[in-house]
Parts: structure tokens; C-alpha cells; sequence
């Protein structure tokens, strides 16, 4: 599901959403990602935010918040989102968008969607506060979204429990795809002697070897927690029986393929 999931609900960060926030105001693309990303939180400080995104650097999100709220709402910037991304969307997915099967899809999505538990999801419940949309393309796109965030806050829980910051959790990842962490796009602009001192953290830890790549102990790490994350994520499709899981996941595979190969 989360691979079906991902690149429906990531046409938010996409060049169309982007020039809809500039036009609104907005400075830059981080300006757009933290004012419609954070928007369903208010007017949330700086802190608040990075808590709850997580895994971005000290001081990156105050670079942008509350810096946008001068330029814009929350309420705004929600509307923005929400209409940048259906747009978004239904120029990645063509025909599709006016298909029968996609109001079955977003139906089915929506279903569950907003009947995952909100406790410990911070930025899930407040995207559930949200209304639905009627549209079905942007039904579609919010039903991700939800799907998305709740699984994210998921990992950030499972991410805590063992003890993984948020620029570690990125190591992790590059480590994961093969790659050294100074080479990872969401971390490779940080001062050198920063992400040293966080691969060094790991090191002490016994998660990573003396060349920078994964020990057992890391590699065994990563992997409970992504079990973890598909475990918390799980309750959201209970609400659905098992053929209707079925059609979703048949629904859902023409939709995110196309939208993931127009990214491409």
C-alpha cells in the first residue's frame, strides 16, 4: 500500500503545487513545502513543526516558519495545496482522472483513510480535521495524503522507540540504497563536520562499520523499524473488507504507475 500510496499523494511536492504557492508569495520551494505541509497544524512555531516533521536538520524549518504565515494563511495555503495537487495529478494520470474506476478508488481510499487512530499522529489528525474533498481527483490525492502522514507519523514512533533521531534516520537510508551518507540528497547539504559527527554517533553505537556502511546490527536495526512502521500503518485498511482491499490495490496500480512514470 505504500508503494501505491507514495506517488499519488507526492504530486503535492511537484513543480505544479510549487508554482502555485510562488505565485501566492512563497520565496522558494521550501517556503510552499512547509506552509502546506504544516498548514493543517495553524499556526504551529518552528519547534512544534520540527518535532513533528521530524527529520529535518536543526534550524531548517525556521527558515521558513513562521516566516510564510506573513505571506499567507493556513487556511490559505491549504486550498493551495489541495488545488495544486488535484491539477497535479490529473495532468500525471491523463485519461484516468475522468475513469468510473477512479470514485470507486477514492471512495474505497477515503474509507479508510479516516478511520486510522489519530493517538500519537499529530500530523494525521490534523489533516483529518481537514474537510474531504468532493472532487474525486482530489478526494483521490487527499485519501493519500492522509494514508501517507499516517504512516509517517507511524514511523517517527517507531523511529523514537529505537532511538534513531531524524538526520540518523537519513544515514539509514542512504545506507540502505546503497549509497554514503554524504551522497543522500536530503542530508548531503549539511556542514561536514556535522554529518560526521552523526555517522560517528551510529559508529559508537555499533550500527555502522569503520567505512561508513552498515554493520548486522545496523542493517537489523533499519529493518525493524520499517517492520514496525507497516505494522502501525496496517490498522487504516481494517475498516475494509478483503475484496474491497482487493479493488483498491487494483485501482490504485494504473493510477500510481502513471503518475510515478510521468515523475520519472
Amino acid at each position: 500500500m505504500s508503494e501505491l500510496i507514495e506517488p499519488i499523494a507526492t504530486v503535492t511536492f511537484s513543480d505544479v503545487t510549487n508554482e502555485a504557492f510562488l505565485a501566492i508569495g512563497m520565496r522558494n520551494y521550501w517556503d510552499g513545502y512547509f506552509a502546506g505541509r504544516a498548514a493543517p497544524l495553524g499556526l504551529a512555531p518552528a519547534e512544534v513543526v520540527h518535532a513533528v516533521f521530524y527529520n529535518f536538520a536543526d534550524g531548517e524549518v525556521a527558515r521558513h516558519i513562521p516566516r510564510v504565515w506573513g505571506k499567507t494563511t493556513p487556511e490559505e495555503a491549504i486550498a493551495v495545496r489541495e488545488r495544486g495537487s488535484a491539477d497535479a495529478l490529473r495532468q500525471r494520470i491523463g485519461e484516468l482522472s475522468d475513469s468510473p474506476g477512479l470514485v470507486q478508488v477514492a471512495d474505497l481510499a477515503t474509507r479508510a483513510a479516516v478511520s486510522a487512530p489519530t493517538e500519537g499522529r499529530v500530523l494525521y489528525a490534523g489533516l483529518r480535521a481537514l474537510d474531504i474533498p468532493e472532487e474525486p481527483v482530489a478526494r483521490l490525492w487527499h485519501a493519500t495524503t492522509l494514508l501517507r502522514e499516517h504512516r509517517g507519523d507511524g514511523h517517527n514512533i517507531a523511529l523514537v522507540a529505537h532511538g534513531i533521531g531524524g538526520t540518523e534516520a537519513h544515514v539509514l537510508m542512504a545506507l540502505a540504497l546503497g549509497m554514503r551518507a554524504e551522497q543522500f540528497g536530503r542530508i548531503h547539504h549539511l556542514p561536514k563536520a556535522q554529518l560526521t559527527a552523526v555517522v560517528d554517533g551510529l559508529r559508537d553505537r555499533g550500527l555502522v562499520d569503520a567505512a561508513g556502511g552498515f554493520t548486522d546490527a545496523g542493517r537489523e536495526t533499519k529493518q525493524r523499524i520499517e517492520a514496525l512502521t507497516d505494522q502501525l500503518a496496517a490498522p487504516a485498511y481494517d475498516v475494509l473488507s478483503a475484496d474491497e482491499l482487493d479493488d483498491l490495490i487494483a485501482g490504485l496500480e494504473p493510477i500510481a504507475t502513471a503518475a510515478e512514470a510521468s515523475d520519472d
